[in-house]
């Protein structure tokens, strides 16, 4: 523990990996920290009761259990993540107390959730408009919230990577065939893993490429299915591992692949610029604040050709790319360290506790 820190009431899916990192790092870092979900997660937390059967309904009908946890915690914080949900719910809760709202936005909850309905809109608007500060991964999505609701601060934090795992990192990288590419993204329709077989089908079954891809997400079954039509068995599959198993597995590629359909900076993105994998990602507005030229491959998700020809491109080339492997290191570890972004967000609860501006 590195020092007494703030009292944070964190609303947030207790299932979530990236709930469980995060609360974790606060903690590490002196925050007394009582997790709240609806979700029935493995960490430990607060359970609030879902009351109704409609899902949508179970965030705005937990608002008065969480005013009571707010009376009895006494959090400097409350800090909802995701902001149609566990924002609208903090929004409810924290009406008749003097709290500060610091909510997490993780994306879906702007490019994808507020498209839903006008319901989804609105309770998307209410959150932002009545947060004391918005934390987003990217410029871009900052700026997509901003199109939604009024927000009254924000910054800029990525998730990014524990300083550790650095250690898992490839010093050296040869490109030979087959070019080992990870899909670290889980099947489900965002992701558009489907669109990445059927773009590389011929490397995989020419033997020039090697495809795996995790083996979990509500699509998996129909995935399975469609990959073992163009390429029989070739396809290969991962389970879910610890973290130290996953950084020393996926360190073991050369290339990092994403057909997102909607991204802000993702965390797999990070993490693979992190560890030394050449990234070759979908054209959208969210990644191109980390992927350049000068740091990776886009290509046209309209173009399954387009995302071939990258790949035949880094298949038959001699360039080992150790120029844009140093590049990326580099940002990850000016802008990218996990320990150091948590801190950052310390700094931010310490300044709205005073009545400050971050």
């Amino acid at each position: 523990m590195i020092g007494a820190g703030p009292r944070v009431l964190v609303l947030a899916d207790s299932r979530s990996f990236h709930t469980e990192r995060y609360v974790a790092e606060l903690r590490r870092q002196g925050c007394e920290v009582l997790v709240a979900s609806l979700e029935e997660g493995a960490m430990p937390h607060h359970a609030l009761r879902r009351r109704g059967l409609v899902r949508v309904l179970h965030y705005p009908l937990s608002a008065t259990e969480v005013s009571a946890l707010i009376d009895s915690f006494h959090p400097d914080v409350v800090n909802p993540h995701f902001a149609s949900g566990y924002g609208f719910l903090a929004a409810l809760a924290v009406r008749r107390q003097r709290c500060p709202i610091l909510l997490h936005l993780w994306g879906s909850d702007i490019m994808i959730a507020p498209r839903k309905s006008v319901f989804h809109r609105r309770k998307t608007r209410v959150a932002l408009e009545s947060a004391d500060l918005v934390v987003g991964d990217s410029d871009y999505l900052l700026s997509e919230a901003g199109k939604i609701g009024e927000v009254r601060q924000r910054r800029t934090i990525v998730w990014g990577i524990e300083r550790e795992a650095l250690h898992y990192r490839r010093e050296t990288i040869s490109l030979e065939r087959p070019l080992r590419i990870l899909v670290p993204r889980p099947h489900e329709a965002v992701y558009n893993n489907a669109f990445i077989v059927k773009a590389l089908a011929g490397p995989v079954n020419e033997g020039q490429v090697e495809l795996t891809f995790p083996e979990f997400g509500h699509l998996v079954g129909r995935f399975k299915s469609s990959a073992s039509g163009l390429t029989g068995s070739r396809v290969k599959f991962y389970p879910k591992m610890s973290r130290p198993d996953y950084l020393r597995f996926a360190a073991e590629h050369d290339v990092y692949l994403s057909a997102a359909l909607s991204d802000s900076s993702p965390a797999s993105l990070l993490e693979a610029m992190a560890l030394g994998l050449i990234p070759v990602v979908g054209d959208i507005p969210g990644v191109r604040e980390w992927i350049t030229p000068d740091s990776g491959y886009l290509f046209d998700l309209d173009s399954q050709r387009s995302l071939y020809e990258v790949v035949a491109q880094l298949g038959g080339g001699d360039d080992d790319h150790t120029l844009m492997r140093e590049y990326n290191l580099e940002r990850i570890t000016r802008k990218a360290i996990f320990e150091d972004n948590i801190a950052d967000t310390i700094g931010i609860m310490r300044e709205l506790m005073s009545g400050g501006t971050a």
